[in-house]
């Protein structure tokens, strides 16, 4: 099988090195936000249950180039649709659209579904039954400029960013797998304390504890391909057996800090939802011992705004760091923030996308 893997734009390359890791397979870029690899059906439950970094695992069907919707119809007509939907399955088109063109999505997603309705009735005399609230199979189809794909979505409408442990959000929370990537960026090791001093809800250090407590991310959801008649969903119950037996859950030094009481109340509640043993604390990280060998944190965008202003916060704490010993620092602030970061002599300043805000992460290792 082929696989398209959608993952934040800029974290590219922590979802290609995640992907080897997990399924042993060499992924590439396909665009930004997006990793293409072959691999085998295991690998749908693998990277579902276990990926820390990707948001959606498609089946690629088919990627190429078209001229106009019409070329783009019998090109998705030409495939074969009987090996991956029952004739009493329904489905939907989910069709997003790249670029400059004289249509729109609905426009795509019109002619994309009228494609499979044709081509499953040429093959088995069928018409397929469209349903667009809660379909058996997504089939998600994106055109960039003039070329197009079609897969099948094996996870289904929510994220796999969408944590099960995320029961009290903050009015900015970070998106899981971005915390995640910027614990890989910190490389972070079981033996080493951590901690994010504007902790918010504590999406970060509960990230980090159940990366090194190897706890899947994937608990406590649905996905799609449970729906799918195509694959051997007894190897998806055996891989979450196998799962349960090789988590932990160490006493890690591993503490979230923020300024904000309501902040650190959500974010022990949030803890406590994933089974995460982490000591959250009220602080200021302006005037907090930073005594850690690690330091993760999403400083305020603006969002936030903390009371002496983020002109002023910025300058305090950066201040404040400088005077400790740390080993690693990863951060994340909006692009137009970057004016009140210091040259710190950075080792990697990396740029994302947080939602719709332009964001850098920047990395630094003593």
């Amino acid at each position: 099988m082929q696989f398209l893997a959608t993952c934040d734009p800029g974290l590219e390359e922590i979802a290609i090195q995640e992907v080897l890791e997990l399924t042993g397979n060499r992924a590439k870029i396909h665009h930004k936000g997006a990793i293409i690899f072959k691999g085998k059906e295991d690998d749908i439950f693998i990277l579902n249950y276990l990926s820390r970094s990707l948001n959606r695992i498609l089946i690629l069907l088919l990627h190429d180039n078209f001229k106009h919707l019409e070329e783009l119809y019998r090109k998705i007509k030409s495939l074969d649709f009987t090996q991956y939907i029952y004739p009493t399955q329904t489905f939907a088109i989910r069709a997003e659209r790249f670029g400059t063109h004289n249509f729109t999505s609905l426009d795509i997603a019109r002619y994309a579904g009228k494609a499979v309705i044709d081509s499953y009735l040429q093959s088995k005399g069928v018409r397929l039954k469209v349903n667009l609230d809660n379909p058996n199979i997504i089939l998600r189809v994106e055109v960039r400029d003039d070329n197009f794909f079609i897969g099948i979505d094996t996870t289904g409408e929510q994220s796999l960013h969408k944590r099960w442990y995320r029961k009290f959000p903050s009015r900015a929370p970070l998106k899981s797998t971005i915390a995640y990537g910027m614990i890989r960026l910190a490389d972070l090791k079981k033996n080493e304390r951590f901690i994010d001093p504007f902790c918010g809800c504590g999406t970060i250090p509960i990230e980090a504890y159940l990366y090194l407590n190897k706890i899947p991310p994937g608990k406590f959801r649905s996905f799609d391909f449970l729906k799918f008649f195509f694959l051997d969903r007894q190897k998806f119950f055996k891989l979450v057996e196998k799962s349960s037996r090789e988590e932990s859950r160490e006493e890690l030094e591993i503490y979230g800090s923020d300024i904000s009481l309501r902040e650190v109340e959500f974010a022990k509640k949030n803890a406590e939802e994933a089974g995460a043993k982490i000591e959250f604390f009220k602080a200021d990280a302006c005037e907090l011992e930073l005594n850690y060998d690690v330091i993760v944190t999403d400083l305020p965008f603006g969002i936030r705004t903390p009371k002496r202003g983020l002109e002023e916060t910025y300058k305090k704490f950066f201040s404040n760091l400088i005077k400790y010993d740390w080993k690693k620092l990863v951060f994340i602030t909006a692009k137009r923030r970057v004016n009140l970061v210091p040259d710190l002599g950075f080792d990697k300043i990396i740029e994302i996308k947080h939602g719709d805000i332009d964001a850098l992460v920047f990395v630094k290792i003593r």
